[in-house]
């Protein structure tokens, strides 16, 4: 039989799973393999999306030195497709890699440019780590696409690369990111699997992080947020339609613990919008790339979780060279009584604390 949740049930357990109960995590790694991923956004309103992602589960104590050392010297952590993945990972993985590129146009491009495409592995093999600016582009035929990776071809060959499994990430700072061969950046001999295996493993894994999703949804270029047949079924109460749970999930409901936190709008927690209205009664737009008069909420508005309940959004930016996280407000989706604006506001003091800034804009008390 299928389980049975109310929403209030079903939100304790995406909360729980996405390591935003009051239980901290005890540390990065732990933390991405439990996410499963964590995404790379670069915008930096507030912080990189990944080091909003992580300090929102384990508070002040993340520093994103910690992150880079796991990534460039350790490789623990490793990046592909727009995600930080935890290395173990990896073998989860390389069927999918071998299957790439899957559109006709990229493999029909890579055919044209075979002998491009030897002469940046060469290059990567002489001199890696490089910089795409490091590799000159001798493309036989170039990148055609109507947005900004058109004529790109460097760029573009090393993204095919890597989502193939040929090239990797090796590091990153302020220029950007650092390409290699990914047998010096992955370890040997991997777990192989095969691509059923995988991608049922996968499957699981991430309904685990999830705690509860659809067994479909809206088709995603690399990482789904629809699990298949993994897990068991289920219905929430209010909401139609079926639902796939984690077996594990159900257990210890009440003894839920919550706490508030400030989420990037990247956060796989609030990534799948559907989800978020269905579950959670949340409307959230990411409205960076809106003009300024048509947002209501603010460039980078981080979306404001209270327990269960999503409550608000806090627009705000990190000013650096005035030292102060500028406040321009606090968008309560209904009217926060004492309590909650009392949470509320020391979270977004926690926040400037751990980005080493004043805060500028929040009634004080």
């Amino acid at each position: 039989m299928a389980h049975r949740l109310t929403r209030e049930q079903a939100r304790h357990i995406a909360v729980r799973a996405q390591l935003l109960a009051a239980d901290r995590p005890a540390g990065i790694v732990e933390t991405i393999d439990a996410l499963t991923v964590v995404n790379i956004e670069p915008t930096a309103a507030i912080a990189p999306s990944a080091d909003l992602i992580l300090w929102s589960r384990l508070g002040w104590p993340y520093q994103p030195a910690d992150l880079t050392r796991l990534v460039e010297e350790d490789r623990a952590v490793f990046e592909w497709g727009g995600f930080y993945r935890t290395m173990a990972d990896l073998p989860l993985l390389v069927p999918d890699m071998a299957s790439r590129p899957h559109s006709r146009e990229a493999r029909d491009w890579l055919d044209a440019n075979a002998v491009f495409r030897a002469e940046v592995l060469a290059r990567l093999r002489a001199e890696g780590p490089l910089r795409p600016a490091d590799i000159p582009d001798t493309a036989q035929v170039s990148w055609r696409s109507s947005g900004w990776t058109n004529n790109r071809n460097t760029m573009q060959m090393l993204e095919i690369l890597t989502m193939c499994g040929d090239v990797a990430v090796s590091s990153r700072d302020s220029g950007g990111r650092l390409f290699d061969l990914a047998e010096r950046v992955y370890p040997r001999d991997l777990t192989v699997l095969s691509a059923e295996e995988a991608a049922r493993e996968r499957a699981e894994r991430r309904l685990t992080s999830f705690g509860v999703a659809r067994p479909k949804s809206l088709a995603q270029p690399v990482e789904p947020i629809d699990v298949g047949e993994v897990g068991e079924e289920a219905v929430i109460d209010g909401v139609p339609g079926v639902w796939r749970i984690d077996p594990e999930a159900s257990e210890g409901l009440d003894d839920f613990a919550p706490r508030t936190a400030l989420l990037s709008p990247f956060d796989r927690l609030v990534f799948d919008r559907r989800r978020l209205e269905e579950i959670f009664e949340y409307e959230y737009l990411l409205e960076m790339y809106k003009p300024a008069a048509r947002r209501r909420w603010g460039y980078f508005a981080l979306p404001i979780l209270h327990g269960d309940r999503f409550v608000g959004k806090l627009d705000a930016k990190a000013d650096r060279k005035a030292g102060v996280l500028r406040v321009s407000a606090v968008h309560e989706d209904h009217p926060f009584d004492a309590p909650t604006a009392e949470a509320v506001h020391a979270e977004i003091r926690e926040l400037a604390r751990w980005l080493g800034l004043d805060v500028q804009g929040l009634p004080e008390g």
